[in-house]
């Protein structure tokens, strides 16, 4: 055989088997294009690009499905207050970040924008060696841009690396990932760690308003540094420990924190959910250079109006470059947190496209796991320590972090 086939053939190799658009299947009343390998399957809705339901280790004995569905789903279909109740679910992207209720500039967006609430163009799905990626695209109407969503799998692993890239939408805007995680009812049963932070604040204003009928249960404006030590709204009572959730019923709290930047050796920032009645941790991982805090959204039953009717029990453990949830007119100007040397918007220029690159998964563990102390960061892999001195190594590529890339 000649050399000039064998060319072609390496390059036939080499270039990524594209399919067509992804066709749409029915997930609790929302069309979604769906991804999957043998390890993992994942539903993303058309409407807002929320990713859930979610099935790792889906050829084991033990699936799991950690993201939380709204339970207004699989009703009747109503008018919501909010574009992004109409499929509230799982994990979403979110730009300008939080609720966005002031006219800035001009521009009045919706509560976490129009990203959440309106339908994105289904693009190709492709596969190249281990790596199968699906595309979608949004182009924004308020301030104009395009975001290009990319959620990719890896065969053998229990990871989801997504990659939202942003053109135009030029100037200042607090953007993030809010994944939200369904939670069991018995209090202190899932367990959340985080690598090393400066500080933690609890909501500035007030949260949960009792004129709405919401209920709150932790002071406002309060500044920490441990999440087992933070301060109660109510005098004399001890402080509440957010390393075990929920905490109580009946109140729906908001905090935020602030990871040590940059951590050793430029590593991830992570933080970790441990459910181990059900034997596994969900993560995340973030370079701390791009989303620059956390916040907590702790809705246990605290909220009464409609849609919620006392009935959302769930975890938002939201990776985000923001002042709290409050939007962009708070986060673009000074606030209490900028005074404190936080970044909470990030410019974005139309010459230069920015990318915001993230890692979420589950690793199984064993029993007697307890919750995780660290996270030990190799080529390739991570081992997830616990506090009774367990190990459990995962591969996971954290380095797609910082370069955007699988291969």
């Amino acid at each position: 055989m000649s050399s000039v086939p064998l060319i072609l053939m390496s390059l036939a190799l080499s270039i990524p088997a594209v399919s067509p658009a992804a066709e749409t299947t029915v997930f609790h009343s929302q069309p979604c294009a769906v991804l999957s390998t043998a390890q993992v399957e994942l539903a993303v809705t058309v409407t807002g690009g929320q990713m859930a339901p979610v099935t790792f280790f889906r050829n084991s004995a033990h699936p799991v499905q950690p993201y939380y569905i709204s339970p207004w789903q699989d009703e009747k279909a109503v008018a919501m207050p909010a574009p992004v109740l109409k499929c509230l679910r799982g994990d979403f992207f979110c730009m300008p970040f939080g609720g966005n209720q002031e006219t800035v500039a001009g521009e009045t967006h919706p509560p976490h924008g129009e990203i959440v609430g309106e339908p994105w163009t289904i693009g190709a799905t492709t596969k190249s060696g281990p790596v199968s990626t699906l595309s979608m695209t949004f182009d924004t109407k308020i301030r104009k841009g395009r975001v290009t969503k990319e959620l990719s799998l890896v065969e053998g692993e229990n990871v989801i690396y997504s990659k939202h890239t942003i053109e135009g939408f030029a100037g200042r805007v607090p953007l993030g990932h809010h994944a939200t995680l369904a939670m069991p009812d018995k209090e202190g049963s899932v367990r959340i760690a985080t690598s090393p932070i400066r500080f933690g604040m609890t909501c500035a204003g007030l949260f949960s308003n009792p004129r709405n009928g919401e209920y709150q249960a932790l002071q406002p404006g309060q500044k920490w540094t441990d999440l087992t030590k933070v301060p109660m709204a109510w005098k004399g009572a001890p402080d509440a420990d957010l390393t075990k959730l929920p905490a109580g019923q009946g109140f729906a709290d908001l905090i935020q924190i602030f990871p040590v930047s940059p951590g050793p050796a430029g590593e991830p920032a992570w933080i970790t959910a441990t459910v181990e009645e059900l034997g596994y941790v969900w993560f995340a991982l973030k370079d701390p250079a791009v989303l620059k805090s956390t916040v907590f959204w702790m809705e246990h039953r605290g909220r009464h109006g409609f849609p919620w009717n006392g009935r959302n029990n769930c975890l938002g453990l939201e990776d985000v470059t923001a002042c709290f949830a409050d939007g962009l007119q708070s986060s673009m100007n000074d606030n209490v947190l900028t005074k404190e040397g936080i970044v909470t918007a990030l410019t974005l220029t139309a010459e230069k496209p920015t990318v915001v690159n993230y890692i979420q998964g589950v690793v199984q563990i064993p029993v007697g796991f307890g919750i995780v102390k660290t996270l030990d960061f190799a080529p390739g892999k991570v081992t997830f320590v616990s506090s009774t001195g367990q190990r459990v190594l995962a591969p996971v590529r954290h380095e797609f972090l910082k370069s955007g890339r699988l291969q």
